[in-house]
């Protein structure tokens, strides 16, 4: 059997993250240098293996192939010759041993020893042994871990200590354990904006100081680190036990419902868990988790687990899960104790289960905050002037006038006066039935539909029966008001039935324009403007001038719908006016919010209009309410349209928690799309994923599709492999429509992904792919451009043969390549020249490379391109030397 085969399945595995497919790479790449007897390249394929089992989430596996390489190297030191590498891998071999209670700890502390042996041997600072007793110290609760931990701060660092991220996250550790978070902050400080090229880095920082940043007050770093951590752990089986550390912070910082999200996750990953360490820590963070879930008010809820091992997929209720997971952890705390002849681990996880909260509430993002809780509604103070009035009709009519002048206050104190009047003077039938009229109001004004709807349905009954049709056609428009609003159609037919005993019965207290003016607003709210304008011309202003403000802007609103735009905005015009000139702001504030969509939408889009007219809603509307959050939703809608995505975001956030926080949570689903977009676009990448991950779930058809392509880019600008497959999915759908300009530009997405990940092998397949898409869309230019990335991922994956073979189909391409735009022909010919040089001198073929090499020097020349030529110059020039001339 060929070695080639074994060198082919290793670069391929390089190109794949750690995990189950790299592993079976590397594994079947043992299996046949073995198979061709191929010693030496076995031994280096089995220590690419032991890294691949500690970092793919199976460290039990990598316990056999170290020993192996170990011995190995033992036995022929010059032909196994791989000892600064396997003095690296003796380290995770002391910390994984401890994570599994069945290996006694002897052979932890011998292979300790064995390593301070090999490194003292070797002239290595012993700085990496004393981080590892410690880690052990730490692990067992013996009490010398403080010991261990000085010596290693004094000892001097060297290339087998740990990378400049891992060796200040284990010293954290240490300082977070023993409750001195500050001196964790300051050790971990100086490389917290560092570039780490470590595979556990920056994540496992991040993740270590979660609890020192919530214990020093800095929860804000304390979000940005849980959000940034935990985007890379979550892909990562091996970090199960960093990730029990984000349920924890979830947990504790009134995260629940993130929280809950997490394990659902990653609740499967239990049945596969790397070590029993990690499965006890897992679980004892669960557990937690479900309890504050409970405490929440949400002791319903359930967890869906995924099948395993003959257990069938099910939705477990919290409750009993949370007992199970409980168990689970102590089990295994009560086994690592056993081993470890002390309480630590039991101690350990004692402590997680109890964890208290250690904020209320820390926010994830700007527009994340708790729903609000409505305080109760203060008991009214006693007015003065109601004192001395015993007369209940008096006091019934007061409450009248006051409501009709919405001074909500005196009106409950009015009532309330009333009541206790009525404690000992007994109310006559008409007082009762007005009284409970009267109370029905109460219980609107307070939110409660249905218990208003109680009261005027029998305030109506006593008043019918009074013969007193005037209130009992009041109260059935009210009544009929609040039944739709309620989602009961069958309240139109008492507003109607109002409606027209008014018209036909005007009287002189000016109750038919209120009562046709609800009218068209059931018509409005039916999809009806015909008959809600119909209606309208029925009012005659004089008899409430006090509503001419809401008599235009229901017309507004009717003209809206039959699309009489021109007419709506006059009529919404002078609503807004007339709500100025009441000396209240917020009356005008409907109208203004409702032309400023208006005039928004509009051709040209929004103008300077639209932004004063929104400023000058907020600005009325101080306190949170619907409209607030709806007139922010407005102008950050309006900053996208006008490309000020900066200034959208404010808005964006504040609507959505505004919504939010009203329980109106559909009103904030697109609304994240737009932040995403506009987070997006100011080059807050991780913002953006995370507003669009949150988005995602709720929604469908096009914004869905919209949602995950901000999601794709964002994923994207992050480096993170997800985007690649999101860029293929569009390129699927795009093929099954038949859109191949679509296709093409979607793989070449994915690929450029791919590359940026040093994944070349698998972005060649995309540029592939790509150019052929390219093709069919006639596009002649896009295939030499995806062809010649291709033969340049090729080579950059080693495949120097396939990079030339690629490379001459993207030369042959250019034949295609339209002759009435020859400076574009020029230089996309010198450039494939140029990357042409490149590979054949890669692939040894310096004669031709140089021949290539030349033309591209004369190509950019030609086209005044004089930085590109000068490159080929030099090229061209390295090729010469190489060929000695």
């Amino acid at each position: 059997m060929s070695t080639d085969d074994v060198y082919a399945l290793m670069g391929r595995s390089q190109e794949l993250p750690y995990g189950e497919a790299r592993t079976v790479l590397v594994e079947d790449a043992l299996r046949r240098a073995e198979a061709a007897g191929d010693e030496v390249l076995a031994f280096h394929v089995r220590v690419r293996l032991t890294d691949a089992y500690r970092y793919g989430g199976e460290p039990v596996k990598a316990f056999a192939t170290f020993s192996r390489t170990l011995a190995d190297h033992d036995r022929d030191p010059g032909r196994f010759d791989e000892t600064h590498g396997l003095l690296w891998q003796m380290k995770a071999i002391v910390s994984s041993l401890t994570l599994f209670p069945e290996i006694p700890l002897d052979r932890t502390y011998a292979v300790l020893d064995d390593m301070e042996r090999r490194y003292k041997a070797g002239g290595h600072s012993l700085q990496a042994v004393y981080h590892y007793r410690n880690v052990v110290a730490r692990h067992v609760g013996d009490g010398t871990a403080d010991e261990w931990y000085l010596k290693w701060r004094a000892a001097e660092r060297d290339e087998l200590s740990d990378c400049e991220g891992c060796d200040p996250t284990g010293m954290a550790r240490h300082l977070i354990e023993a409750g001195r978070h500050e001196e964790a902050f300051e050790v971990a400080a100086p490389v917290l904006n560092a570039q780490l090229n470590c595979n556990e880095q920056p994540q496992s920082i991040q993740t270590a100081l979660l609890p020192v940043y919530l214990r020093t007050g800095r929860a804000e770093q304390a979000a940005d680190a849980h959000r940034r951590a935990y985007r890379v752990h979550r892909t990562r089986l091996a970090d199960l036990s960093d990730i029990a550390e984000h349920l924890e912070f979830c947990a504790t910082t009134g995260n629940e419902a993130r929280g809950l999200e997490i394990l659902q996750r990653h609740l499967g990953w239990l049945d596969r868990a790397p070590s029993a360490h990690a499965d006890m820590e897992f679980s004892a963070a669960a557990a937690l988790l479900l309890g504050r879930v409970a405490a929440a008010g949400h002791a319903a809820a359930t967890v869906r687990r995924p099948a395993a091992d003959g257990r069938p997929a099910a939705d477990v209720p919290a409750a009993e899960l949370r007992a199970e997971l409980t168990q689970r952890a102590t089990g295994l705390a009560a086994r690592f104790d056993a081993r470890n002849g002390t309480s630590r681990q039991g101690d350990r996880v004692a402590a997680a289960l109890a964890a208290e909260p250690v904020a209320e509430f820390v926010p994830l993002a700007a527009h994340h905050r708790l729903p609000a809780t409505p305080a109760p509604a203060p008991e009214p103070a006693p007015r003065d002037d109601l004192a001395a009035v015993d007369d209940l009709d008096e006091l019934l009519d007061i409450g009248d006038r006051r409501r009709r002048s919405s001074d909500v206050p005196g009106m409950l104190a009015a009532w309330r006066r009333f009541d206790a009047v009525a404690e000992t003077t007994e109310p006559t039938p008409p007082q009762r039935a007005r009284r409970l009229d009267a109370r029905g109001v109460e219980h609107a004004v307070g939110g409660d539909g249905r218990n208003a709807v109680e009261c005027w349905e029998e305030a109506a009954r006593l008043f019918g029966e009074l013969g007193d049709e005037t209130r009992r056609h009041r109260t059935l428009g009210r009544l009929g008001a609040v039944r739709i609003d309620l989602g009961d159609e069958s309240g139109l037919e008492q507003v109607i039935a109002a409606a027209d005993h008014f018209a036909a019965h005007p009287g002189e207290d000016g109750d038919a324009a209120p009562a046709l003016l609800r009218l068209a607003t059931a018509h409005l709210r039916f999809d009806r403007p015909a008959d809600a304008l119909a209606v309208l011309a029925e009012v005659d202003p004089g008899d409430a001038p006090d509503r001419a403000g809401e008599l235009w802007f229901l017309r507004g609103q009717a003209l809206l719908l039959t699309d009489r735009g021109d007419e709506a905005v006059a009529a919404l015009r002078r609503s807004m006016e007339t709500g100025r000139a009441s000396g209240d702001p917020a009356l005008a504030a409907s109208p203004a919010l409702l032309l400023a969509r208006t005039l928004a939408r509009r051709d040209g889009g929004p103008d300077k209009e639209v932004f004063t007219l929104l400023d000058e809603v907020i600005a009325a509307l101080r306190e949170p309410s619907p409209m607030r959050a709806a007139a922010h939703s407005e102008r950050g809608q309006a900053f996208l349209a006008a490309d000020r995505p900066a200034d959208a975001v404010a808005d964006l956030v504040e609507a959505i928690a505004g919504w939010t926080a009203e329980g109106l949570h559909e009103q904030a689903v697109e609304l994240r799309v737009e932040l995403a977009a506009a987070y997006l676009s100011t080059d807050r990448a991780l913002e953006a994923a995370e507003a669009a991950e949150e988005a995602l779930p709720n929604l469908g058809g096009d914004v869905a599709r919209r949602c995950r392509l901000i999601l794709a880019h964002a994923q994207k600008q992050l480096g993170e492999e997800d985007a690649a497959a999101l860029f293929t999915s569009f390129a699927d759908d795009a093929a099954r429509d038949g859109q191949h300009d679509a296709v093409a530009h979607f793989l070449r997405e994915a690929a450029d992904v791919l590359t940026g990940l040093d994944m070349d092998a698998q972005a060649a397949e995309r540029y592939a792919q790509a150019a052929e898409a390219f093709e069919k869309a006639g596009d002649p230019y896009g295939v030499v451009r995806a062809r010649r990335r291709a033969a340049m991922c090729l080579a950059w994956s080693g495949d120097t043969d396939g990079a030339a073979t690629a490379m001459e189909t993207a030369r042959e391409a250019l034949a295609a390549l339209p002759p009435d735009n020859e400076p574009n022909r020029v230089w996309e010919t010198a450039l494939t020249s140029f990357e042409q040089a490149r590979v054949l001198a890669q692939a040894g073929r310096l004669d031709e490379a140089a021949s290539h090499a030349s033309a591209a020097v004369d190509g950019f020349t030609a086209v005044d391109q004089t930085e590109p030529a000068e490159d080929a110059a030099r090229l061209l020039a390295d090729i010469n030397s190489a060929l000695g001339g």
